[in-house]
């Protein structure tokens, strides 16, 4: 139990990584002259470092285990990219730095899924991901007010600075404390090539795939960037405020991702949980790229919506891992991750895209609709999806 929670302690870090940089927005534009842009390519840069990442990972797990592939690539890649974005001097090295960080926060959540396969009933794994992913969801939660509050105090290369140092550590406790499971037979027969190619030939994974594309990125994307500049530029919102509205949406999405564990089981169905819990999602951001004259208040509780109702991974995770043979557990979980970052730092840099082209007194709005067209046609495609009810 204590190897787990010492990699939940990794995936705070790893959550507050992802979603950090939407709290620094105004100070990274004062002090590094950093556009909207530049800012949008940065923590598109984490994602889909991220993404690629997954196909080593994934082999990694297989033949080397969590214990090794975890602490090393967190220790040099997040330890260094922490470091490097603390000493930043121009906008360049901030994106550099995300994706490095993208790099070393790539294996902290797939090891942990690597051991709930292995160790538990397959029927609890939405359970347990869902609850480990809100737990870990408080890295959100420290990336908001009180990360704004640091920063005021002590400066944000400080702030982030010492972060660095917090991840080199949780890299050593990580090699000291995490178990490995015993490796299966043929687990490491089959190259990484060849073993993605077996999991591709599987045809009730592929509308999984693509809604694991789709479901994270409204949530993560807007709460990690969107949400600020929004703010800023259509309210006058200072970092004090916009971490508070930030903060709202990161308790949601812990609610959100706890409140998803058992209603597989409750309902005996995952396929329909993920359809539905996504509909108030997709009527939010309608909502926010639609609404004419919308108030603070109510933008605050769409945010607070898509927080709350978009945190279904955990769900969408064990609908595909249930299809999944066990000797590729390791690759079968980093593919649907792949999809899964990969999808949001893809969506990232294509609204940075729209976001730099349409009129900047709708781009945000512009920005809104692009997620729920994309968030609908992902709903629609999973209405193909063959169901994977949870069964011991």
């Amino acid at each position: 139990m204590v190897d787990l929670i010492v990699l939940g302690a990794a995936y705070v870090l790893s959550q507050f990584y992802r979603s950090f940089l939407a709290v620094l927005v105004p100070a990274l534009k004062s002090d590094l002259g950093a556009s909207d842009s530049v800012l949008s390519v940065a923590a598109g840069a984490f994602f889909v470092v991220f993404a690629l990442s997954q196909f080593g990972v994934g082999v990694a797990l297989d033949r080397y285990g969590p214990k090794r592939t975890a602490s090393t690539i967190l220790l040099f890649a997040g330890g260094g990219g922490a470091m490097l974005f603390a000493l930043a001097t121009e906008p360049f090295m901030i994106v550099i730095a995300m994706g490095l960080l993208g790099l070393g926060c790539s294996p902290v959540l797939m090891a942990t899924t690597f051991l709930f396969a292995r160790r538990f009933d397959p029927a609890r794994l939405a359970l347990l991901m869902s609850v480990f992913i809100g737990i870990g969801s408080a890295g959100n939660v420290v990336g908001t007010t009180p990360l704004a509050l640091a920063a005021e105090a002590y400066g944000w290369r400080y702030v982030v600075g010492g972060l660095g140092i917090v991840t080199i550590a949780t890299a050593g406790l990580t090699f000291l404390l995490v178990r490995d499971p015993p490796r299966l037979s043929g687990s490491a027969s089959s190259d990484g090539i060849a073993g993605t190619l077996r999991l591709l030939k599987i045809r009730a994974l592929w509308p999984v795939l693509l809604m694991s594309a789709v479901v994270y990125s409204p949530a993560a994307n807007i709460r990690g960037l969107w949400t600020g500049p929004y703010l800023a530029e259509g309210f006058g919102a200072d970092a004090i405020l916009i971490g508070n509205v930030t903060l709202a949406m990161a308790i949601a999405m812990v609610i959100g991702s706890v409140a998803y564990g058992p209603m597989d089981t409750l309902f005996r169905t995952r396929k329909w949980v993920v359809l539905g819990g996504n509909l108030p999602v997709l009527a939010a951001l309608a909502f926010l790229g639609l609404w004419v004259d919308i108030s603070i208040m109510s933008a605050a509780m769409l945010f607070f919506t898509i927080g709350l109702f978009g945190a279904a991974y955990g769900v969408v995770m064990a609908h595909g891992r249930a299809f999944v043979p066990e000797e590729l557990t390791g690759r079968g979980v980093t593919l649907i991750n792949f999809f899964s970052i990969g999808g949001a730092g893809l969506l990232q840099w294509l609204s940075g895209g729209i976001a730099a082209t349409v009129p900047s007194d709708s781009r945000y709005e512009a920005v809104f609709v692009f997620y729920a067209i994309v968030l609908a046609s992902g709903l629609f495609l999973y209405l193909f999806a063959r169901d994977a009810r949870p069964r011991s």
